[in-house]
Order: C-alpha cells, then structure tokens, then sequence
C-alpha cells in the first residue's frame, strides 16, 4: 500500500532531534529510516519525504519504527485516513463523512452563516471569529479545517481538507476557487492517491477560478490572481498569476483591513 501524504523535506537533516525526542540513537533512527522506507511505511520522492496516508501504526512491528511513524504522522495538521474495520475509529469516521455529505448536499444551501458554521463546528471545523463559508461551498473532510479569525470563502468554492488545510486571518478566498488536497501517482498501476496540506496565510486574497493545489503555501499578503494554478509556495506579498504563477507584483507590506465575511449584507450569503 503506498497511498502516502506529504511530511516535508529534507527529513535526514532533523534526524538527530528525532533521535533525542524518541530517546534513540542516530544510527538506530538511521536504520529504522531504511526499514521504513524499504516497507512503503515513508517514502522519499527527492528531498520531499512523505508516510503512509493510511493510520498503519498498529501494523509496524518495530517498535522504533512505530513509534517514528506515530511521531511524524502527528507533525502534519491533519486526521489521516483511518485503518478500516471493526473497530471506533472506523465508526467514528463514517459518521463524520455522513455529516459532511449531510452538509454537502442540503446544509450549505440553508441562508443562515450560524446553522452552517455550526454544523462545520459540529463536524470538527475550527472557525474563527467572524469568518464564514458562504452557501453552495462544499468541504470535504471538515474536521481537517482550520479557519482563522474575519476570513471568508465565497459562494461555489470546492474546499478539500483532507489532508490539512490552514487559512489564517483576514483571507479573502473568492467564488468558484477550487481548493484540492491531493491526487494520484500516475506511475503507478495501483492509482496511488498523493496528498499534502494546504497553507493560506494571513491577508491572503484568492481571486475566481485559481486553483490551489495540494502543498501549495501562499503567503501572507499573497495574491492568486483568478484562473491561476498554484501547487507550490507563494512567497508573502507576491501577485502572482498566469501559467505557472509568475510573479506579477508585490502589495504592500502594512495590510490592515478586515474582509467582513459576514453582515448586514451578506446576511443571505
């Protein structure tokens, strides 16, 4: 099984700290990293290292690598995929994606920000004050996402937080933006899924249509300009846009508005 979701790079140069946190000695992580890798239970990909997307700690039997896999799947800001069966986690994980079909379907359509942040909250959103996803927005994966305070996501958006997504304060994410939080290894026979998290920093402003793919970070004070692709890092206060997001300019440096996501205007948003 190598469905896999993005950890970070240039993992081998944090392995002394590891080793320090896990009590261990380098070579032992050193060799635990080899058995991990020669197991599909990590993965490297260049200098970018991912885990398993599937929570298979309880099937590692070494316990160095176990506890190595554990450690490294609680780094990234998400609830990975659960190892089905009969068993809570597999419950508990079925409920909440009826919740968020629940809300997909019917929810999300109902012209009141309090019954629709709720029910997100309910679900396991976080959702800072005075930001607001307005109706016909879907979310996928809504205990995954994590909303700060006066942002916005607006109308016909598609917003995937299946493997983590971070919005900061004061963002301005517009209509019809498509946030996607993975894909698949087109290499590979098996159509492996590939994921990572997603970071929107403070006052960034998604413009209509951009697609933000997954291990995209924008910036804070980032603009994506509208029919943009992005799946890399936006450097704070750049514009950028057209084929592979080219630098169009820069904002200033001093932003301090708020984006007002909800009120009297937007009362049937």
């Amino acid at each position: 099984m190598k469905h896999r979701i993005y950890h970070s790079s240039l993992l081998n140069e944090r392995l002394p700290a590891y080793a320090e946190r896990l009590g261990a000695s380098l070579a032992d992580l050193h060799g635990t990293v080899e058995y991990m890798l020669a197991n599909d239970i990590l993965f490297a990909e260049g200098e970018r290292f991912s885990i398993c997307s599937v929570n298979i700690e309880t099937l590692i039997e070494p316990p160095l690598a176990r506890r190595f896999y554990a450690l490294l799947r609680d780094e990234i800001p998400t609830n990975i995929v659960p190892l089905y069966g009969k068993n809570w986690v597999t419950l508990k994980d079925r409920w909440l994606r009826a919740w968020e079909q629940a809300y997909n379907i019917l929810i999300n359509k109902i012209p009141s920000h309090h019954v629709r942040l709720a029910w997100l909250r309910l679900g396991g959103a976080k959702i800072g004050k005075g930001s607001s996803i307005w109706r016909t927005t879907e979310v996928l994966g809504i205990e995954n996402l994590r909303m700060g305070d006066d942002s916005v996501i607006a109308w016909h958006c598609q917003v995937d937080a299946r493997a983590g997504l971070i919005i900061g304060d004061h963002v301005a994410i517009a209509s019809h933006v498509l946030i996607i939080a993975g894909s698949h290894d087109l290499t590979a026979p098996e159509f492996w899924s590939v994921s990572a998290p997603i970071y929107i920093e403070d006052y960034a402003w998604i413009a209509s249509r951009a697609l933000i793919g997954h291990g995209a970070r924008i910036g804070r004070g980032a603009v994506v300009t509208a029919n943009t692709l992005v799946a890399k890092e936006i450097a704070p206060y750049k514009i950028v846009g057209g084929s592979g997001a080219k630098p169009m300019g820069e904002r200033p440096h001093n932003l301090n508005y708020k984006v007002g996501g909800k009120g009297l205007f937007t009362l049937f948003h």
